[in-house]
């Protein structure tokens, strides 16, 4: 008996790319875990500092080369008047909204925050907030598109 004859083979297809909403989603959850590890930094007494790359020109030569460059993560949360923590979904630099004319989490104390970004993950993973982030998208897209 071949090694082969002990594996399970089956006809597949590879596929090109991955649905639009799937990246979306994706990219969503991203942010999401940026705002956790900077929640968890924040609670150690810690800074959170994640690098991109950035192509930069050099004048003289001309030549562009990538740096490594720290990027800027800003909180989601903040402190209302009544000392409860509150927080919002950001999608690019729009705010999702996540109820008819709400777009605030009442999150309570900072100790709940990290549990609440993990639910907040699974509702994205599920697909919960999928019309939201294509309205959000779509508000983007025209933006983008020139004017004659």
């Amino acid at each position: 008996m071949s090694a082969i004859a002990n594996l399970k083979i089956v006809a597949a297809k590879r596929p090109g790319a991955l649905p639009q909403i799937v990246q979306r989603r994706n990219r969503l959850i991203a942010q999401i875990w940026e705002q956790t590890e900077l929640a968890k930094a924040q609670q150690a007494g810690t800074s959170f500092a994640p690098t991109k790359f950035r192509s930069v020109k050099n004048a003289e030569t001309g030549e562009r080369r990538n740096v490594e460059v720290p990027k800027r993560v800003r909180a989601w949360w903040w402190t209302a008047e009544n000392g409860r923590v509150h927080m919002v979904v950001k999608y690019g630099a729009k705010t999702l909204e996540l109820a008819k004319g709400k777009q605030a989490i009442e999150v309570g104390t900072l100790d709940e925050l990290i549990p609440t970004l993990d639910t907040l993950k699974t509702a994205v993973t599920a697909g919960e907030l999928d019309t939201q982030i294509e309205a959000v998208s779509g508000q983007m897209r025209t933006g983008f598109i020139s004017k004659k």
